[in-house]
């Protein structure tokens, strides 16, 4: 029996975004960047009645049994807007890299191996690779150390971050930042390749960076590309 159009069920509009999140916790998970309940996601809604609210992954949930429902909708202050358990711990950070960028539509938090490896070392990731400083905008440089959920945390990660896609929180982890909370994966990905060949390298006497020159030019294209973006639209998320 065919069935009526009318009759069948779409998704809704938050629904969807709901859903766009989950997959990016569940790939965040299957690709080993975070162990157990760390780390957390979040994504800027766009357009509709929920325009400029945040989803966000709950506190202290497991992420293997959590599904699209459990992430819970937040206004521009970290207060409920549906959802019954807490936000995660780290709503100031997202929130404080939303109104400082507010090109962003996604942020993830990472404690994947080798960036966690530069965090507690206390090493910025230098640009070795050209995809990094293209995707990332050059150097991923390591905030100083604050206690975890604190505003202060937000305040030094956002002084490291400045104008690039991810930051080093010192004794702690990553944060990714891009355009979609599918974006700011990549980079998180990418951010961890970066800092396992960075540490073998070193670990083999050195880690050549990329010519000064070749950096620049990618720093610039990097920059041009993001003021191109401007803000997210219904479309990005």
């Amino acid at each position: 029996m065919i069935r009526c159009p009318a009759t069948r069920k779409t998704a809704s509009p938050l629904g969807a975004k709901r859903q766009r999140l989950h997959d990016v916790v569940t790939e965040m998970v299957d690709q080993g960047l975070v162990v157990g309940t760390s780390g957390n996601a979040s994504m800027r809604v766009a357009g509709g009645p929920h325009d400029g609210q945040i989803l966000i992954t709950p506190s202290g949930a497991p992420y293997r049994t959590m599904a699209p429902e459990d992430l819970l909708l937040i206004d521009g202050d970290g207060e409920p807007v549906e959802g019954e358990t807490m936000p995660s711990t780290e709503t100031a950070l997202h929130l404080a890299v939303y109104r400082q960028r507010t090109e962003a539509g996604g942020v993830v938090h990472t404690h994947s191996t080798y960036a966690s490896v530069l965090a507690v070392a206390g090493l910025d990731l230098p640009p070795i690779l050209d995809e990094m400083v293209l995707k990332v905008g050059g150097t991923v440089r390591v905030a100083e150390y604050a206690f975890p959920s604190s505003a202060e945390l937000a305040m030094e990660a956002l002084k490291a971050l400045d104008d690039r896609n991810a930051v080093l929180l010192r004794n702690h982890g990553l944060v990714g930042v891009g355009r979609t909370p599918e974006d700011a994966l990549e980079v998180c990905l990418l951010v961890e390749h970066v800092a396992r060949v960075f540490v073998y390298a070193s670990l083999m006497g050195r880690a050549g960076t990329l010519p000064p020159g070749s950096v620049q030019l990618q720093e610039s294209l990097f920059q041009m590309q993001r003021r191109a973006a401007g803000h997210p639209s219904t479309d990005d998320i």
